[in-house]
């Protein structure tokens, strides 16, 4: 079988002088491709019609000299690779200096001896073949790097749904409750990121561990007996005051495996925030602006901004929701019972995300209604009708 002759590396030969262009090509024709331009202009125009491999370029050319030509590939993103070598009888330091600081890999002058030319330019070319395949290289690996990422992403989000999703099948909030409020959070928190008090905190990251971890909000409640989450009425007061405890719970769980996680080595980035920060919202999200929440009692701004939001998310899809004890609210209402609870329940920064976000939170409500069956599935698992509902129990625990 007959083989195919090996492909050459391509020079483009740039200079005004035809005695020049004629000589240099002598030298590197039985080698490489050679290209010949008598102007810079028209170089240029070659350059971006067929990419050379490298460019022998003159300095002193009528129009456009050497240095602008190389100042313009160096400047634009699908040339600057390509190696240049200045060919010139400018023959000072001073040239070849500004020459190698505009860009250029190397700096010849006339006159031409051929053995060295040749050296020189198979020197750049096979340097500049080992720098595109270090560059295909590290391509390929940051895609596989962020490939392998994004999985692990994926699949930790998964488990994270898993996890909480085990957790309410013991309560009596909705089946899509936990897509709903994660994407309220978020909601609420791209918002106040556009504000000067927040934007330091809430940096792109921080929204997304917020979205993220958002879903883990109840997870202890797998700790509450089910002589208690499964009770068919209301709490009496030591009940209640052992429901309280699941937030004090899903903390301890985190930061048991937070210190699992921080003693393995191949630990990602950002796990030590993602922790901290979900430690925050699931200990914090039942206190309430006024004091009067729990399980410590905080007040305004003691209360971590992830619960904060984290509170308004879940009480708004607790109001839109239908439960044993009462029908989904509609929008309407469950707006007006937030604004009622602005400064008492909320942080009003919060609350005005929340009205500057209405429309978009009646998307989500939609895309992740419940169905009938999911509906009656999770009715199933009702704990208890609690009467008479205004803002202050629309949810026991």
């Amino acid at each position: 079988m007959d083989e195919f002759p090996p492909v050459k590396d391509s020079v483009l030969v740039v200079d005004d002088e035809v005695t020049n262009l004629s000589l240099v090509a002598a030298v590197l024709r039985q080698d490489y491709q050679v290209k010949i331009s008598k102007s810079g202009e028209k170089a240029l125009r070659l350059v971006h019609r067929e990419p050379p491999d490298l460019i022998l370029l003159d300095v002193m050319m009528p129009g456009m000299d050497g240095y602008a030509v190389c100042r313009e590939l160096k400047a634009n993103e699908h040339t600057r690779d390509i190696p240049v070598i200045f060919l010139t009888s400018q023959s000072d330091a001073e040239n070849e200096e500004y020459g190698l600081h505009l860009g250029a890999v190397d700096y010849i002058t006339r006159p031409i001896r051929p053995g060295i030319l040749r050296s020189r330019v198979q020197a750049q070319l096979s340097l500049a073949r080992a720098s595109r395949a270090m560059r295909v290289s590290n391509a390929y690996l940051e895609f596989e790097v962020g490939r392998r990422a994004r999985q692990l992403t994926a699949m930790q989000d998964v488990t994270i749904l898993t996890m909480a999703a085990l957790s309410e099948t013991r309560d009596s909030d909705t089946g899509n409750h936990l897509r709903r409020t994660q994407n309220y959070v978020r909601l609420l928190a791209h918002h106040m990121q556009r504000l000067p008090a927040y934007a330091g905190y809430l940096s792109d990251a921080v929204v997304q561990i917020l979205y993220r971890c958002a879903p883990l909000h109840d997870i202890g409640k797998v700790g509450i007996p089910d002589r208690i989450l499964l009770k068919p009425g209301r709490f009496n007061a030591e009940e209640y005051t052992l429901m309280q405890r699941h937030p004090t719970l899903g903390r301890d769980a985190l930061a048991r495996a937070q210190r699992v996680a921080g003693s393995t080595a191949s630990v990602l980035d950002g796990a030590a925030d993602f922790f901290e920060i979900a430690k925050e919202l699931v200990y914090s999200h039942h206190e309430k602006w006024d004091g009067s929440g729990y399980p410590q009692g905080l007040a305004g701004e003691a209360i971590p901004l992830s619960a904060r939001l984290m509170a308004l998310a879940d009480v708004y899809d607790a109001l839109i929701s239908p439960r044993v004890y009462k029908p989904a609210f509609s929008h309407a209402k469950a707006s007006a019972m937030i604004v009622e609870g602005s400064g008492t329940f909320f942080d009003p920064a919060v609350v005005e995300a929340f009205l500057a976000q209405e429309a978009a939170f009646e998307a989500v409500a939609r895309r992740y209604a419940d169905t009938a069956l999911e509906l009656a599935e999770k009715a199933d698992f009702a704990i208890s009708a609690i009467g008479p509902v205004a803002l202050a129990s629309v949810k026991t625990a």
